[in-house]
Protein backbone atom coordinates (compact mmCIF):
# COMPACT_ATOMS: atom_id res chain seq x y z
CA UNK A 1 0.00 0.00 0.00
CA UNK A 2 1.12 3.60 -0.89
CA UNK A 3 1.77 5.00 2.71
CA UNK A 4 -0.18 8.12 1.63
CA UNK A 5 -3.28 6.24 1.68
CA UNK A 6 -2.96 6.49 5.59
CA UNK A 7 -3.42 10.36 4.97
CA UNK A 8 -6.54 9.74 2.71
CA UNK A 9 -8.32 7.48 5.22
CA UNK A 10 -7.44 9.61 7.96
CA UNK A 11 -8.57 12.77 6.33
CA UNK A 12 -12.05 10.45 5.88
CA UNK A 13 -12.78 9.79 9.49
CA UNK A 14 -11.71 13.20 11.11
CA UNK A 15 -11.49 15.88 8.57
CA UNK A 16 -11.86 18.81 11.14
CA UNK A 17 -9.17 17.74 13.53
CA UNK A 18 -5.67 19.35 13.17
CA UNK A 19 -2.67 17.09 11.64
CA UNK A 20 -0.06 19.64 11.31
CA UNK A 21 0.61 22.76 13.57
CA UNK A 22 3.03 25.46 12.87
CA UNK A 23 4.18 26.29 16.77
CA UNK A 24 5.52 29.75 15.94
CA UNK A 25 2.26 31.70 14.98
CA UNK A 26 -0.14 28.43 15.46
CA UNK A 27 -1.31 28.46 12.25
CA UNK A 28 -2.15 24.75 11.06
CA UNK A 29 -3.85 22.32 8.61
CA UNK A 30 -6.70 20.12 9.10
CA UNK A 31 -6.39 16.37 8.01
CA UNK A 32 -9.11 17.70 5.28
CA UNK A 33 -7.11 20.39 4.46
CA UNK A 34 -3.61 18.36 4.44
CA UNK A 35 -5.33 15.65 2.61
CA UNK A 36 -6.28 17.73 -0.17
CA UNK A 37 -3.37 20.58 -0.32
CA UNK A 38 -1.57 17.24 -1.08
CA UNK A 39 -3.48 16.26 -3.92
CA UNK A 40 -3.17 19.79 -5.45
CA UNK A 41 0.49 19.38 -5.33
CA UNK A 42 0.53 16.09 -6.26
CA UNK A 43 -1.45 17.48 -9.53
CA UNK A 44 0.73 19.70 -9.62
CA UNK A 45 3.81 17.90 -9.89
CA UNK A 46 2.50 15.57 -12.08
CA UNK A 47 1.66 18.70 -14.46
CA UNK A 48 5.17 20.09 -14.32
CA UNK A 49 6.51 16.68 -15.45
CA UNK A 50 7.20 14.46 -12.08
CA UNK A 51 6.79 10.54 -12.77
CA UNK A 52 6.61 7.70 -10.52
CA UNK A 53 9.87 6.54 -9.93
CA UNK A 54 11.56 10.00 -10.09
CA UNK A 55 14.38 10.78 -8.01
CA UNK A 56 12.93 14.00 -6.47
CA UNK A 57 15.71 16.00 -4.06
CA UNK A 58 13.50 17.57 -1.28
CA UNK A 59 15.26 20.80 0.42
CA UNK A 60 12.31 22.60 2.13
CA UNK A 61 12.63 24.22 5.80
CA UNK A 62 10.35 22.55 8.46
CA UNK A 63 6.85 24.76 7.30
CA UNK A 64 3.54 23.35 7.25
CA UNK A 65 3.97 22.30 3.84
CA UNK A 66 6.77 19.88 4.63
CA UNK A 67 4.79 16.82 5.24
CA UNK A 68 2.14 18.11 2.37
CA UNK A 69 4.97 18.26 -0.01
CA UNK A 70 6.37 14.89 1.02
CA UNK A 71 2.71 12.89 0.74
CA UNK A 72 2.07 14.82 -2.26
CA UNK A 73 5.49 13.15 -3.85
CA UNK A 74 4.69 10.21 -2.36
CA UNK A 75 0.84 9.97 -4.26
CA UNK A 76 2.40 11.10 -7.49
CA UNK A 77 4.80 7.59 -7.13
CA UNK A 78 7.70 9.84 -7.24
CA UNK A 79 10.81 8.91 -5.13
CA UNK A 80 11.80 11.85 -2.41
CA UNK A 81 15.39 12.06 -1.49
CA UNK A 82 16.36 13.57 1.89
CA UNK A 83 19.93 14.66 2.61
CA UNK A 84 20.63 16.28 5.57
CA UNK A 85 22.11 20.42 4.90
CA UNK A 86 24.04 19.59 8.51
CA UNK A 87 26.21 17.33 6.87
CA UNK A 88 29.05 19.94 5.44
CA UNK A 89 28.63 21.45 1.79
CA UNK A 90 31.08 18.78 0.34
CA UNK A 91 29.52 15.99 1.65
CA UNK A 92 26.45 17.02 0.40
CA UNK A 93 27.20 17.81 -3.27
CA UNK A 94 28.86 14.42 -3.22
CA UNK A 95 25.76 13.02 -2.13
CA UNK A 96 23.60 14.66 -4.79
CA UNK A 97 26.29 13.76 -7.41
CA UNK A 98 25.56 10.02 -6.49
CA UNK A 99 21.93 9.62 -5.92
CA UNK A 100 21.67 12.09 -9.37
CA UNK A 101 18.07 13.30 -8.83
CA UNK A 102 16.06 14.39 -11.35
CA UNK A 103 13.82 16.95 -9.98
CA UNK A 104 14.14 19.49 -7.62
CA UNK A 105 11.76 20.87 -4.44
CA UNK A 106 13.74 23.29 -2.56
CA UNK A 107 13.86 26.68 -1.31
CA UNK A 108 15.51 29.84 -3.24
CA UNK A 109 18.83 29.31 -1.98
CA UNK A 110 19.67 26.01 -2.89
CA UNK A 111 18.34 27.18 -6.85
CA UNK A 112 20.81 29.48 -6.34
CA UNK A 113 23.19 26.89 -5.32
CA UNK A 114 22.79 24.48 -8.11
CA UNK A 115 23.43 27.13 -10.70
CA UNK A 116 26.97 27.64 -9.37
CA UNK A 117 27.44 23.94 -8.57
CA UNK A 118 25.88 23.15 -11.73
CA UNK A 119 28.02 20.11 -12.31
CA UNK A 120 26.13 18.29 -9.26
CA UNK A 121 23.16 18.85 -10.66
CA UNK A 122 22.99 17.51 -14.39
CA UNK A 123 20.14 14.89 -14.19
CA UNK A 124 17.76 17.36 -13.28
CA UNK A 125 14.60 17.40 -15.85
CA UNK A 126 12.15 19.16 -13.00
CA UNK A 127 12.94 22.39 -11.04
CA UNK A 128 10.38 23.34 -8.16
CA UNK A 129 11.29 26.31 -6.05
CA UNK A 130 9.12 27.78 -2.89
CA UNK A 131 9.40 30.81 -3.89
CA UNK A 132 9.57 33.12 -7.32
CA UNK A 133 13.55 32.46 -8.67
CA UNK A 134 12.35 33.06 -12.59
CA UNK A 135 14.41 31.14 -15.25
CA UNK A 136 13.32 27.48 -16.07
CA UNK A 137 12.10 27.23 -12.41
CA UNK A 138 8.52 27.04 -11.92
CA UNK A 139 7.19 27.91 -8.80
CA UNK A 140 5.32 25.92 -6.84
CA UNK A 141 2.98 27.63 -5.42
CA UNK A 142 1.66 29.85 -8.81
CA UNK A 143 -1.49 28.84 -9.78
CA UNK A 144 -1.62 25.89 -7.04
CA UNK A 145 -5.08 26.92 -5.99
CA UNK A 146 -6.41 25.89 -9.43
CA UNK A 147 -5.46 22.34 -9.33
CA UNK A 148 -7.85 19.67 -8.20
CA UNK A 149 -8.49 18.67 -4.58
CA UNK A 150 -8.98 15.19 -5.84
CA UNK A 151 -5.81 12.78 -6.50
CA UNK A 152 -5.96 9.29 -6.47
CA UNK A 153 -2.26 7.95 -5.27
CA UNK A 154 -0.71 5.68 -7.51
CA UNK A 155 -0.70 2.23 -6.65
CA UNK A 156 2.46 0.68 -5.72
CA UNK A 157 4.01 -2.70 -4.71
CA UNK A 158 5.33 -3.61 -1.23
CA UNK A 159 8.77 -3.73 -2.61
CA UNK A 160 8.45 -0.57 -4.93
CA UNK A 161 11.01 2.52 -3.53
CA UNK A 162 9.27 5.07 -1.66
CA UNK A 163 12.14 7.52 -0.53
CA UNK A 164 16.16 7.70 -0.81
CA UNK A 165 17.21 8.85 3.29
CA UNK A 166 20.79 9.72 3.82
CA UNK A 167 22.89 9.02 6.63
CA UNK A 168 25.47 11.37 7.99
CA UNK A 169 28.37 9.87 7.38
CA UNK A 170 28.95 10.51 11.21
CA UNK A 171 31.77 7.03 10.54
CA UNK A 172 32.25 7.34 6.90
CA UNK A 173 30.28 8.49 4.03
CA UNK A 174 27.00 9.35 3.28
CA UNK A 175 25.06 6.79 1.63
CA UNK A 176 21.52 6.79 0.45
CA UNK A 177 19.50 3.93 2.05
CA UNK A 178 16.40 2.63 0.03
CA UNK A 179 13.36 2.57 1.76
CA UNK A 180 10.11 1.18 0.22
CA UNK A 181 6.44 1.67 1.00
CA UNK A 182 6.25 -1.72 2.94
CA UNK A 183 9.03 -0.38 5.27
CA UNK A 184 7.43 2.87 5.30
CA UNK A 185 4.43 1.21 6.73
CA UNK A 186 6.03 -1.56 8.60
CA UNK A 187 7.89 1.54 10.47
CA UNK A 188 4.70 3.19 11.35
CA UNK A 189 2.93 -0.26 12.67
CA UNK A 190 5.47 -0.74 14.39
CA UNK A 191 6.04 3.02 16.49
CA UNK A 192 2.72 2.62 16.70
CA UNK A 193 1.87 -0.57 18.69
CA UNK A 194 5.55 0.06 20.82
CA UNK A 195 4.33 3.76 21.91
CA UNK A 196 0.47 3.01 22.09
CA UNK A 197 -0.08 6.15 19.80
CA UNK A 198 -3.41 6.83 18.25
CA UNK A 199 -5.56 10.01 16.97
CA UNK A 200 -6.09 11.41 20.53
CA UNK A 201 -2.66 12.37 20.49
CA UNK A 202 -0.36 15.57 19.90
CA UNK A 203 3.59 15.20 18.85
CA UNK A 204 6.45 17.45 19.06
CA UNK A 205 8.85 16.08 16.28
CA UNK A 206 12.38 17.62 16.98
CA UNK A 207 13.17 15.39 14.09
CA UNK A 208 11.27 16.67 11.57
CA UNK A 209 11.05 13.27 9.43
CA UNK A 210 9.41 11.71 12.28
CA UNK A 211 6.41 13.79 11.80
CA UNK A 212 5.79 11.56 8.61
CA UNK A 213 5.17 8.53 10.70
CA UNK A 214 2.91 10.15 13.62
CA UNK A 215 0.61 12.08 10.68
CA UNK A 216 0.17 8.56 9.07
CA UNK A 217 -1.13 7.72 12.36
CA UNK A 218 -4.19 10.74 12.67
CA UNK A 219 -2.15 12.32 15.54
CA UNK A 220 -1.78 16.03 15.62
CA UNK A 221 1.86 17.34 15.09
CA UNK A 222 3.30 20.40 16.32
CA UNK A 223 6.75 21.47 14.45
CA UNK A 224 8.53 23.18 17.70
CA UNK A 225 10.36 26.33 17.40
CA UNK A 226 14.08 25.60 17.12
CA UNK A 227 16.30 24.76 13.72
CA UNK A 228 16.27 20.82 13.62
CA UNK A 229 19.96 20.98 12.04
CA UNK A 230 21.16 22.58 15.18
CA UNK A 231 18.83 20.60 17.86
CA UNK A 232 21.59 21.48 20.61
CA UNK A 233 21.53 25.17 20.34
CA UNK A 234 17.46 24.71 20.74
CA UNK A 235 16.02 27.30 22.90
CA UNK A 236 14.60 25.29 25.56
CA UNK A 237 12.23 27.93 26.95
CA UNK A 238 10.35 27.81 23.65
CA UNK A 239 10.45 24.07 23.59
CA UNK A 240 8.48 24.33 27.00
CA UNK A 241 6.16 26.77 25.58
CA UNK A 242 5.10 24.66 23.09
CA UNK A 243 4.72 21.79 25.00
CA UNK A 244 2.28 23.74 27.37
CA UNK A 245 0.66 25.72 24.82
CA UNK A 246 -0.38 22.56 22.75
CA UNK A 247 -0.88 19.72 25.40
CA UNK A 248 1.68 17.75 23.85
CA UNK A 249 1.58 14.08 24.94
CA UNK A 250 4.53 12.62 22.65
CA UNK A 251 7.99 14.51 22.20
CA UNK A 252 10.86 12.95 20.00
CA UNK A 253 13.73 13.95 18.89
CA UNK A 254 18.15 13.95 20.19
CA UNK A 255 18.78 13.53 23.76
CA UNK A 256 20.72 17.39 22.90
CA UNK A 257 17.33 19.13 22.61
CA UNK A 258 15.84 16.80 26.10
CA UNK A 259 18.61 17.81 27.54
CA UNK A 260 18.55 21.18 27.61
CA UNK A 261 14.84 20.92 28.18
CA UNK A 262 15.80 19.37 31.28
CA UNK A 263 17.88 21.31 32.51
CA UNK A 264 15.65 24.05 32.41
CA UNK A 265 12.69 22.89 33.47
CA UNK A 266 14.54 21.52 36.52
CA UNK A 267 16.02 25.09 37.09
CA UNK A 268 13.04 26.88 37.34
CA UNK A 269 10.96 23.89 38.74
CA UNK A 270 8.82 23.25 35.96
CA UNK A 271 6.78 20.34 35.19
CA UNK A 272 5.44 19.04 31.74
CA UNK A 273 1.73 16.83 32.76
CA UNK A 274 0.48 16.28 30.10
CA UNK A 275 3.76 14.70 28.50
CA UNK A 276 3.41 10.79 28.46
CA UNK A 277 6.62 9.95 26.32
CA UNK A 278 10.25 11.54 25.61
CA UNK A 279 11.90 10.04 23.00
CA UNK A 280 15.67 10.02 22.77
CA UNK A 281 17.54 8.75 19.67
CA UNK A 282 21.14 9.25 18.18
CA UNK A 283 23.59 8.44 20.73
CA UNK A 284 23.54 6.50 24.65
CA UNK A 285 21.79 8.74 26.69
CA UNK A 286 23.67 9.41 30.04
CA UNK A 287 21.36 8.43 33.17
CA UNK A 288 21.28 12.13 34.44
CA UNK A 289 18.57 12.36 32.04
CA UNK A 290 16.33 10.12 33.00
CA UNK A 291 16.88 10.83 36.32
CA UNK A 292 15.85 14.95 35.69
CA UNK A 293 12.81 13.87 33.75
CA UNK A 294 11.55 11.82 36.99
CA UNK A 295 11.22 15.46 38.34
CA UNK A 296 9.63 16.86 35.23
CA UNK A 297 7.03 14.15 33.92
CA UNK A 298 4.11 13.64 36.34
CA UNK A 299 2.71 10.81 35.15
CA UNK A 300 5.23 10.12 31.96
CA UNK A 301 8.89 8.33 31.07
CA UNK A 302 11.44 8.82 28.79
CA UNK A 303 12.38 6.03 26.40
CA UNK A 304 15.23 5.41 23.95
CA UNK A 305 15.03 3.21 20.92
CA UNK A 306 18.08 1.83 19.42
CA UNK A 307 18.19 1.68 15.75
CA UNK A 308 19.89 3.61 12.57
CA UNK A 309 18.76 4.74 9.00
CA UNK A 310 18.72 1.75 7.63
CA UNK A 311 16.41 0.06 10.29
CA UNK A 312 14.58 1.33 13.07
CA UNK A 313 12.98 0.74 15.48
CA UNK A 314 15.30 -2.40 16.60
CA UNK A 315 14.88 -2.33 20.25
CA UNK A 316 13.49 0.08 22.90
CA UNK A 317 13.99 0.42 27.13
CA UNK A 318 12.39 2.94 29.15
CA UNK A 319 14.63 5.34 31.56
CA UNK A 320 12.60 3.97 34.62
CA UNK A 321 14.01 0.35 33.36
CA UNK A 322 17.14 1.84 33.08
CA UNK A 323 17.56 3.16 36.40
CA UNK A 324 15.73 0.89 38.95
CA UNK A 325 17.56 -2.40 37.19
CA UNK A 326 20.70 -1.71 34.52
CA UNK A 327 22.37 1.21 36.29
CA UNK A 328 24.92 -0.50 38.31
CA UNK A 329 26.29 -2.64 35.45
CA UNK A 330 25.93 0.59 33.10
CA UNK A 331 28.36 2.40 35.57
CA UNK A 332 30.91 -0.28 35.72
CA UNK A 333 31.22 -0.17 32.20
CA UNK A 334 29.21 -3.37 31.03
CA UNK A 335 27.82 -1.50 28.34
CA UNK A 336 24.60 1.03 27.82
CA UNK A 337 21.38 -1.27 28.30
CA UNK A 338 19.09 -0.60 25.03
CA UNK A 339 17.04 -2.92 25.91
CA UNK A 340 14.89 -6.18 24.00
CA UNK A 341 14.40 -6.31 20.07
CA UNK A 342 10.52 -4.79 19.44
CA UNK A 343 7.92 -7.00 17.95
CA UNK A 344 8.94 -8.69 14.52
CA UNK A 345 12.87 -7.83 14.83
CA UNK A 346 15.30 -10.74 15.92
CA UNK A 347 18.86 -9.78 17.35
CA UNK A 348 22.08 -11.55 17.42
CA UNK A 349 25.43 -10.93 18.10
CA UNK A 350 28.36 -12.51 15.39
CA UNK A 351 32.12 -12.59 15.57
CA UNK A 352 33.55 -9.54 14.92
CA UNK A 353 34.67 -8.72 11.60
CA UNK A 354 35.32 -6.13 9.28
CA UNK A 355 34.93 -7.87 6.41
CA UNK A 356 32.29 -9.09 4.10
CA UNK A 357 30.23 -11.57 5.38
CA UNK A 358 27.92 -14.47 3.10
CA UNK A 359 27.06 -16.36 6.90
CA UNK A 360 25.95 -15.69 11.03
CA UNK A 361 28.84 -16.54 13.01
CA UNK A 362 26.40 -16.22 16.20
CA UNK A 363 28.19 -15.94 19.34
CA UNK A 364 26.79 -17.31 22.77
CA UNK A 365 24.56 -15.28 24.82
CA UNK A 366 26.81 -12.92 26.94
CA UNK A 367 29.55 -13.08 24.06
CA UNK A 368 30.63 -9.52 23.22
CA UNK A 369 30.72 -8.92 19.02
CA UNK A 370 28.64 -7.17 16.34
CA UNK A 371 24.89 -6.73 16.15
CA UNK A 372 23.42 -8.02 13.32
CA UNK A 373 19.06 -7.42 13.08
CA UNK A 374 16.40 -8.89 10.86
CA UNK A 375 12.91 -7.34 10.04
CA UNK A 376 10.65 -5.69 8.39
CA UNK A 377 12.31 -2.48 8.71
CA UNK A 378 15.40 -3.78 7.19
CA UNK A 379 16.15 -1.87 4.22
CA UNK A 380 17.84 -4.06 1.75
CA UNK A 381 20.55 -1.34 0.32
CA UNK A 382 21.72 1.60 -0.84
CA UNK A 383 21.54 3.17 -3.98
CA UNK A 384 23.97 2.21 -6.91
CA UNK A 385 26.37 1.49 -3.79
CA UNK A 386 27.05 -2.42 -4.14
CA UNK A 387 30.31 -2.86 -2.44
CA UNK A 388 29.12 -0.47 0.87
CA UNK A 389 25.57 -2.80 0.24
CA UNK A 390 27.69 -5.92 0.43
CA UNK A 391 29.83 -4.74 3.29
CA UNK A 392 26.40 -3.78 5.49
CA UNK A 393 24.65 -6.71 4.26
CA UNK A 394 23.90 -10.73 4.96
CA UNK A 395 21.71 -12.86 3.40
CA UNK A 396 21.34 -16.60 5.03
CA UNK A 397 18.51 -18.90 3.37
CA UNK A 398 16.78 -15.90 2.00
CA UNK A 399 16.75 -13.72 5.02
CA UNK A 400 18.50 -10.33 5.06
CA UNK A 401 20.26 -9.44 8.06
CA UNK A 402 21.61 -6.18 8.20
CA UNK A 403 25.13 -5.50 10.24
CA UNK A 404 24.33 -2.16 12.45
CA UNK A 405 28.28 -1.52 12.63
CA UNK A 406 28.05 -1.81 16.68
CA UNK A 407 29.43 -3.73 19.16
CA UNK A 408 27.15 -5.01 21.94
CA UNK A 409 26.01 -8.34 24.16
CA UNK A 410 22.63 -9.80 24.97
CA UNK A 411 22.21 -10.62 28.35
CA UNK A 412 20.14 -13.79 29.61
CA UNK A 413 17.19 -11.40 30.17
CA UNK A 414 17.16 -11.05 26.40
CA UNK A 415 18.55 -7.42 26.70
CA UNK A 416 20.37 -5.90 24.05
CA UNK A 417 23.54 -3.83 25.31
CA UNK A 418 25.61 -1.48 23.12
CA UNK A 419 29.60 -0.84 23.75
CA UNK A 420 30.24 1.49 20.93
CA UNK A 421 30.37 1.22 17.40
CA UNK A 422 32.51 -1.28 15.60
CA UNK A 423 35.00 1.50 14.12
CA UNK A 424 35.42 2.83 17.70
CA UNK A 425 36.85 0.14 18.85
CA UNK A 426 40.69 0.39 19.91
CA UNK A 427 42.58 -2.98 19.34
CA UNK A 428 46.45 -2.80 20.63
CA UNK A 429 49.03 -5.66 21.92
CA UNK A 430 47.41 -4.72 25.38
CA UNK A 431 43.94 -5.88 24.46
CA UNK A 432 40.35 -4.95 22.66
CA UNK A 433 38.98 -1.84 24.67
CA UNK A 434 35.40 -0.30 23.49
CA UNK A 435 34.43 3.19 24.17
CA UNK A 436 30.75 3.17 25.76
CA UNK A 437 33.12 0.46 28.43
CA UNK A 438 35.60 2.84 28.97
CA UNK A 439 34.04 6.73 29.11
CA UNK A 440 31.69 4.82 31.42
CA UNK A 441 34.05 4.78 34.41
CA UNK A 442 35.50 8.25 33.37
CA UNK A 443 32.11 9.97 33.21
CA UNK A 444 31.15 9.60 36.65
CA UNK A 445 33.80 12.28 37.76
CA UNK A 446 31.76 15.04 39.14
CA UNK A 447 33.97 17.92 36.87
CA UNK A 448 33.73 15.41 33.14
CA UNK A 449 31.28 16.15 30.97
CA UNK A 450 32.24 13.96 28.56
CA UNK A 451 34.86 11.11 27.49
CA UNK A 452 36.35 9.71 24.55
CA UNK A 453 37.94 6.78 23.95
CA UNK A 454 40.63 6.82 20.76
CA UNK A 455 43.40 5.08 19.72
CA UNK A 456 47.03 6.67 19.96
CA UNK A 457 49.84 5.63 17.61
CA UNK A 458 53.51 5.75 19.63
CA UNK A 459 56.52 4.81 17.80
CA UNK A 460 55.89 1.10 17.69
CA UNK A 461 52.49 0.05 19.03
CA UNK A 462 48.93 1.27 19.45
CA UNK A 463 47.77 2.00 22.82
CA UNK A 464 44.07 3.07 23.86
CA UNK A 465 43.91 7.00 25.02
CA UNK A 466 41.36 9.13 26.79
CA UNK A 467 40.39 12.38 25.84
CA UNK A 468 38.31 14.97 28.08
CA UNK A 469 35.65 17.42 27.89
CA UNK A 470 35.83 19.38 30.97
CA UNK A 471 32.35 21.20 32.46
CA UNK A 472 34.18 24.03 32.92
CA UNK A 473 35.36 24.04 28.82
CA UNK A 474 39.38 24.21 31.03
CA UNK A 475 42.03 23.32 28.37
CA UNK A 476 44.74 22.51 31.09
CA UNK A 477 45.39 18.75 32.80
CA UNK A 478 46.56 20.11 36.45
CA UNK A 479 48.43 18.18 38.91
CA UNK A 480 45.59 17.34 40.83
CA UNK A 481 43.17 16.35 37.61
CA UNK A 482 45.41 14.06 36.90
CA UNK A 483 45.67 12.64 39.99
CA UNK A 484 41.98 11.67 40.06
CA UNK A 485 42.13 10.16 36.84
CA UNK A 486 44.89 7.75 38.02
CA UNK A 487 43.05 6.97 40.79
CA UNK A 488 40.03 6.41 38.76
CA UNK A 489 41.88 4.38 36.08
CA UNK A 490 42.85 1.35 39.08
CA UNK A 491 39.19 0.94 39.67
CA UNK A 492 38.57 -1.35 37.12
CA UNK A 493 40.52 -3.99 35.26
CA UNK A 494 40.07 -2.92 31.64
CA UNK A 495 40.99 0.87 32.29
CA UNK A 496 43.94 0.10 33.83
CA UNK A 497 46.04 0.23 30.52
CA UNK A 498 45.00 3.46 30.33
CA UNK A 499 48.88 6.02 30.47
CA UNK A 500 47.71 9.06 28.15
CA UNK A 501 45.38 11.25 29.11
CA UNK A 502 44.04 14.84 27.27
CA UNK A 503 41.88 17.72 27.66
CA UNK A 504 39.52 18.99 24.62
CA UNK A 505 37.91 22.29 25.43
CA UNK A 506 34.75 21.19 23.25
CA UNK A 507 33.67 17.66 21.66
CA UNK A 508 33.22 17.74 17.94
CA UNK A 509 29.94 16.15 17.38
CA UNK A 510 27.98 14.88 14.40
CA UNK A 511 25.82 17.16 12.40
CA UNK A 512 22.27 15.74 12.47
CA UNK A 513 21.77 14.41 16.17
CA UNK A 514 24.91 16.91 18.00
CA UNK A 515 25.28 14.78 20.46
CA UNK A 516 27.30 11.41 19.15
CA UNK A 517 31.05 12.49 19.73
CA UNK A 518 32.66 12.24 16.68
CA UNK A 519 35.85 9.98 17.84
CA UNK A 520 37.61 9.62 14.95
CA UNK A 521 38.27 13.68 14.71
CA UNK A 522 39.68 13.40 18.40
CA UNK A 523 41.90 10.99 18.03
CA UNK A 524 43.57 12.68 14.83
CA UNK A 525 43.45 15.89 17.53
CA UNK A 526 45.08 13.68 20.08
CA UNK A 527 47.32 11.91 18.05
CA UNK A 528 48.71 15.91 16.93
CA UNK A 529 48.70 16.60 20.43
CA UNK A 530 50.68 13.70 21.15
CA UNK A 531 53.14 14.43 18.66
CA UNK A 532 53.73 17.87 19.46
CA UNK A 533 54.96 17.07 23.24
CA UNK A 534 57.34 14.68 22.44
Amino acid sequence: MNIAHRIKEVSARFPDKKSVVLASNNTFYTYREFEERSNQMAARFKKLGITPGMRTLLFVKPCLDFSVITFALFKVGAVPVLIDPGMGLPNLLQSVKQVRPEALISIGLVHWLRRFKSEYFTNLKVKISLSPVGGSTHHLYAGLELEPKIFPPHEVKTEDTSAILFTSGGTGIPKGVLYTHGILNAQTDVLRAMFSLDETQVDLPGFPLFALFTLAMGMTSVIPEMDPTKPAQCNPKKIVKNILDNNITFAAGSPAIWQRVGEYCVKNKIQLPTLKQVVMFGAPVRAEIHQMYKKILISGDTYTPYGATECLPVSLISGSEILSKHLPQMLRGHGTCIGKPVSGVAIKIIKTTDIPKSSLEELPTGELGEIVVQGPQVTAGYFEMPEETKKAKIVVNGILWHRMGDLGWIDHGGNLWFLGRKVHRVESELGTFYSIQMEAIFNQHPDIKRSALVKLQLKDRVVPALVIERFDGSKKMSDGFKRELLALKETEAFTKVLEHFFVHPKFPVDVRHNIKIDRIKLAQWAQEHFSREE
